[in-house]
């Protein structure tokens, strides 16, 4: 009786809390994003304490440096990608172009009425696109204005969540010990434990993926810009930091760059490094940082965590996908811990002989 009363304490409280994310998914996002950063920068918190400084002035100088940083690097990153991606919009036509004289040349080799019909489709969908682009960038910034939830989600993202991430890594400690304070007395060691394992899992992913993103991003985005690829250090950007999602930055990246270095070069030699640039970071990224920045700590198989994405972004939007790490850690702890106590108990092991005997001579 004990037993199902907790089953369905627990069971509600948990169909709750995935209800109000659902209905709450909207205006969740700048608080999940502000405890994802105070998690971040919680150990740098602890190390100034340790060195005499107290919580409040310890939050004060990590989110002042933090800030600085992101800061330093918006005004070192921004501009540039700015002019790269209106410089990308504006060649448009002339990617379309491109594009319809390939289609042209193999339509020329192979059978030509449907190449034809193809080309004439891409040649009206490009003065049609170049005449109507600012219109449509009116009219979607005219919607978002108007629309109103969206601007008051852009702006709660940036101006709440720093506020939200300050408040909660100078309370940290205080939550964890109220949390804490909060379990169930006779399961409390367990749900320590699970909790610790789960929190290792998650310091691991979040400060050894963040660096092999750093990493990469900063690699693609160099070496296309000297290749000399037109939008390389945005593609180079895109590619790296998708990189959080096992093989999906590495695959985007790859198509975006060789399909803008096929329209944008004649010769098929830079194709080729632009290709190579993404063989050398994938090998890079295989074998010698995912091993030496996250190892094998994560315990968490790379299609689970695609998998795990691709389900939080499709239930809960951009909220899902911050969540969706998270959950899955705590999802495959409480599976390992319930995997352990099966293989440990009367349902996994073999029978005694004595009662294997028994039920012969019964048979």
């Amino acid at each position: 009786m004990r037993n199902q009363k907790a089953l369905l304490f627990w069971g509600g409280a948990l169909l709750l809390t995935v209800v109000l994310i659902y209905y709450l998914s909207t205006i969740l996002l700048p608080f999940v994003a502000g405890m994802a950063i105070a998690y971040f920068l919680d150990p740098f918190c602890d190390r100034l304490e340790e060195r005499g400084c107290s919580r409040t002035l310890a939050t004060t100088i990590v989110a002042i440096g933090f800030s600085l940083l992101v800061l330093l690097l918006l005004g070192l990153i921004v501009p540039t990608a700015v002019i790269q991606l209106s410089d990308f919009i504006a060649r448009i036509p002339q990617y379309l172009s491109s594009l319809q004289e390939m289609v042209k040349v193999i339509g020329e080799r192979l059978d030509g009425s449907f190449w034809e019909d193809m080309i004439q489709r891409a040649r009206q969908a490009s003065s049609e696109s170049s005449g109507q682009l600012t219109e449509v960038l009116w009219s979607t910034l005219s919607g978002i204005w108007s629309g109103g939830m969206a601007l008051i989600n852009l702006l709660s993202l940036l101006f709440l969540t720093p506020v939200v991430s300050f408040f909660l890594l100078r309370d940290w400690d205080k939550l964890v010990q109220r949390i804490d304070s909060w379990l169930p007395r006779r399961q409390a060691p367990t749900i320590r434990q699970l909790a610790g394992e789960a929190d290792d899992i998650l310091a691991a992913w979040v400060r050894g993926v963040l660096m092999v993103c750093v990493i990469l991003a900063t690699f693609y985005s160099v070496s296309l810009s000297l290749v000399g690829l037109q939008s390389g250090l945005v593609v180079g950007m895109i590619s790296g930091f998708l990189s959080f999602i096992p093989f999906v930055g590495a695959l985007t990246g790859f198509v975006l760059s060789v399909g803008l270095a096929l329209l944008q070069f004649d010769s098929l030699l830079p194709v080729f490094i632009v290709a190579a640039v993404y063989g050398i970071g994938q090998v890079a990224e295989g074998n010698f940082l995912t091993p030496m920045l996250v190892g094998d700590r994560v315990g968490l198989h790379p299609v689970l965590a695609i998998f795990a994405f691709l389900a939080g972004g499709a239930l809960f939007g951009f909220t899902g996908v911050m969540l969706a790490l998270p959950v899955a850690a705590v999802i495959g702890v409480l599976a390992r811990h319930g995997l352990k106590r099966y293989l440990d108990s009367s349902l996994y092991r073999k029978l005694p002989q004595d009662s294997a005997e028994s039920i012969e001579d019964r048979s």
